[in-house]
């Protein structure tokens, strides 16, 4: 257990503030819908339509960013991109608890609140008897329940929907998964070892096998790409620097 941890209650929303704005959660009592401008985030897998709006928000902000219209950018590569921010802002809080608690975060989507906006991390609640003490499970245990079975498969299934690979989600994930650990390190660098082995842990099994690698200078690497290089006009933007294109 790495100096950090704590087995039993999650940490409160201002420990996970700290971390970084990707792990920043708030908190609503079990059963209560939270006021407008929050919205079950459950909806992007149950209404068609709700998702869809998604992508398309997307789109019109990844086409203003380079002066173009929305039609410029490929639908799919604003569906990558979408999945991308939503998945990591929830792997983020789950590592977070999962590494320094102990304890699980939402059990599905059901649990879970947004606010839609754009430009940065989503606003995200969660229902507060979420996230309890799980004696006995480890980190990448803990984790590999969001990602498998939890809120984040069932957002990728959603999202499989639409014209995207397998690989390309579930690098996303993977890369997503990397992302928290690495920020979660920089912040609290007693949790470094810890967040780097739930990261080790995961990537030999599904539904990350195959999907990322590290090397052996340490250096992580995805086996596809998010497709945001495809949002600038000539299709010839920068790659990420987890990207499988970065070594080509």
């Amino acid at each position: 257990m790495c100096a950090d941890a704590t087995a039993g209650p999650p940490a409160p929303p201002d420990v996970l503030a700290a971390l970084g704005p990707f792990f920043a959660v708030e908190r609503h009592p079990v059963g209560a819908v939270p006021a407008t401008p929050w919205r079950p985030l459950a909806e992007l897998t149950e209404d068609p339509g709700a998702l869809s709006a998604r992508v398309a928000e997307v789109r019109a902000s990844l086409a203003a960013s380079h002066g173009a219209a929305p039609e410029r950018v490929e639908p799919r590569v604003a569906a990558s991109v979408a999945h991308l921010g939503l998945v990591a802002r929830l792997v983020s809080p789950a590592l977070a608890l999962a590494v320094l608690r102990r304890a699980p975060f939402a059990a599905s989507l059901g649990a879970l609140w947004w606010r839609p906006v754009l430009g940065g991390p989503v606003p995200l609640s969660v229902a507060v008897e979420h996230g309890g003490a799980a004696a006995g499970r480890g980190p990448a245990e803990l984790l590999r329940a969001c990602l498998d079975r939890g809120p984040v498969g069932e957002l990728t299934a959603a999202f499989g929907t639409l014209s995207l690979s397998p690989r390309i989600l579930w690098g996303n994930v993977a890369s997503a998964v990397h992302g928290a650990a690495a920020q979660l390190a920089r912040a609290r660098p007693g949790a470094a070892g810890e967040a780097g082995a739930a990261l080790g842990a995961l990537l030999p099994v599904t539904p990350l096998r195959g999907m990322a690698e590290v090397g052996a200078d340490g250096r992580f690497l995805r086996r596809s790409c998010c497709l945001i290089y495809r949002a600038a006009p000539d299709r010839r933007g920068p790659v990420c620097g987890d990207c499988v294109l970065a070594r080509s």
